[in-house]
């Protein structure tokens, strides 16, 4: 426990919080805060170790000042920590309008420095950047869609702040742009050495009518990113009822 000043110029508990460093989980009248270097600690944990949850994060708290664990705790750390990240978000952008890195592709376009960046009177090249795109299919990123069992879909209300992460409308506008994909019949070749490999006639799992039935299922199946030669991301995209194209 701790016994903080208060200011006759702040009207909420917060605003004397967050002077000495805390942050409540209700704006009104919080019973319980957290400090701002164990917000920003869980955050650099959580890039690092997904896994490392906030269950694990106040169970650790607990732990460390000798008191049983309780389920709400959960709860109220979450909520301080969308707080937190709110806060973070707005000082991050006032910070960059200060700085003119406010346009949309500006991280795209300063992402790299050795493919971005020119000196004056740099010979051009025949291809001023290259990039690399691929999916990625890990069953911790597929979304299942739920219509397939007659239910109602959950709309997904969060949205990424990422300047490099493309939004399903800005894909959408190339649904009907992809040529289709040319599917090589390995079939043909199987009569060949049918004597020789007669079990590959019963094995069927990597069918395309197999992958149609598979992600049809799902309402994401993965995700696109695009990478330059020196491998940072400038792009990234959901698979949306698809698989790589």
């Amino acid at each position: 426990k701790a016994t903080l000043i208060s200011h006759s110029h702040h009207a909420f508990p917060n605003e004397n919080l967050i002077s000495h460093g805390y942050l409540g989980f209700s704006p009104i009248s919080p019973s319980i805060a957290f400090s701002l270097q164990t917000l920003a600690t869980f955050q650099q944990a959580h890039w690092t170790c997904p896994w490392f949850t906030i269950q694990a994060q106040c169970k650790t708290l607990c732990h460390l000042h000798s008191i049983p664990y309780c389920p709400y705790l959960c709860t109220q750390f979450s909520l301080a920590f969308n707080v937190y990240l709110e806060v973070v978000h707005h000082i991050d952008n006032c910070i960059q309008d200060a700085l003119g890195r406010n346009s949309q592709d500006w991280q795209l376009l300063n992402e790299c420095p050795a493919c971005f960046y020119h000196l004056e009177d740099e010979p051009s090249l025949k291809f001023d950047w290259l990039v690399s795109i691929d999916g990625n299919k890990y069953n911790s990123l597929k979304w299942w869609d739920m219509m397939v069992y007659g239910k109602t879909l959950c709309e997904d209300s969060c949205t990424v702040r990422s300047t490099y992460w493309l939004s399903n409308a800005e894909v959408d506008q190339f649904e009907y742009k992809v040529k289709a994909k040319q599917v090589y019949d390995w079939e043909m070749d199987l009569d060949v050495a049918s004597s020789l490999f007669n079990c590959v006639n019963h094995w069927c799992a990597a069918k395309s009518d197999q992958c149609k039935k598979m992600f049809s299922v799902f309402e994401e199946s993965g995700i696109f990113i695009v990478t330059c030669w020196h491998c940072f991301v400038l792009l990234a995209w959901n698979m949306i009822k698809s698989s790589e194209l």
